[in-house]
């Protein structure tokens, strides 16, 4: 059709130029032809267009048969457990990890973790003396792998466990154990403490299907009335330890006074047994520079007989039973 509406163009416009004596040059000027680039341009982008939704229906086609497909499976993961219910009731098969096929709509799975969990708890009880104890426990334990599936139909997920299980349970060991010792025996016998809230809260959350991993007192605490209490007895004996380390000191020196005087005593009565007029004459002799002692009167000089100056000196000895003990 555009060719022939520019062949009828064409033969009106020489019609015209012969009509009005004009000279026709020898060749005609050339039309830009840009109807047909402008038709081409369209019918590319509507190919263009067409391409792209037809790619699009590609993909939602895939992804919807992916879909579809991966609704016939489920993937257990490392550390889970699979609780497959049908039509909302729990199954007695728990899934182990890895896939597993299910009927869609038919059959739900919920995933439970069989890791160790921590829980950190904080409980009051009294001592066997009626004493007020803080206790922070960490408390390690997991749900048993093959009992998934009671667990979740009798308590629920992981955050039922702990609010309506463990919490409860760890409180009451706490108060039953610390019920036992006295406030100075929770602190020296702590190891035994331990182990006995370790025995009785595995015991306990056993019949839950919960296994006890480790737990442990981290911080074990008492009121401050306890603690002033307690620092008041400490000073006590260190000063009763101090006194009686003085008393000590004192009956020793007193031993030891004791004992010097008696060998003082004892020194004493061996020289009075060893000496004798003889030795004491013979001592005096050794000791005399052979100068005769003069006793110069008023009028007349006289000369001392030695032998009764000697025993004029001689010591009277007393007998042994006066002697100090």
């Amino acid at each position: 059709m555009f060719t022939v509406d520019y062949a009828v163009h064409y033969s009106g416009l020489a019609s015209f130029l012969l009509n009005s004596n004009m000279q026709i040059p020898e060749q005609a000027p050339e039309i830009s032809p840009k109807p047909v680039q402008i038709n081409q341009q369209v019918k590319r982008q509507r190919d263009r267009k067409a391409a792209d939704f037809a790619m699009f229906q590609f993909v939602a086609g895939l992804m919807i048969l992916t879909a579809f497909v991966c609704s016939f499976f489920v993937v257990i993961n490392a550390g889970e457990r699979g609780v497959l219910m049908q039509f909302g009731q729990v199954q007695p098969q728990v899934l182990e990890e890895g896939i597993h096929p299910i009927i869609p709509i038919a059959q739900t799975v919920k995933k439970m973790s069989v890791r160790v969990q921590k829980q950190e708890i904080t409980a009051e009880a009294s001592s066997k003396d009626l004493q007020e104890v803080f206790t922070d426990v960490a408390l390690n334990w997991h749900i048993a792998p093959d009992h998934a599936n009671m667990i979740y139909q009798q308590i629920g997920e992981k955050l039922a466990i702990i609010d309506r299980i463990i919490d409860p349970a760890v409180e009451e060991v706490l108060k039953a154990v610390m019920a036992k010792y006295t406030a100075e025996e929770i602190i020296t016998k702590r190891g035994n403490v331990k182990d006995e809230v370790d025995t009785l809260l595995t015991n306990r959350l056993s019949g839950y299907n919960i296994a006890v991993d480790d737990i442990s007192l981290v911080h074990v605490h008492f009121s401050p009335k306890f603690r002033d209490a307690v620092e008041a007895k400490q000073i006590a004996e260190q000063e009763a330890k101090r006194a009686d380390f003085i008393a000590l000191k004192a009956i020793k020196e007193a031993e030891a006074k004791v004992n010097l005087a008696r060998g003082e005593g004892e020194s004493q009565r061996i020289l009075r047994e060893t000496l004798s007029p003889e030795l004491l004459q013979k001592q005096a002799i050794d000791k005399w520079n052979g100068n005769l002692p003069l006793v110069v009167g008023e009028s007349t000089s006289k000369v001392l007989d030695i032998n009764s100056l000697i025993e004029s000196h001689t010591p009277t000895f007393k007998s042994q039973n006066n002697l100090p003990k």
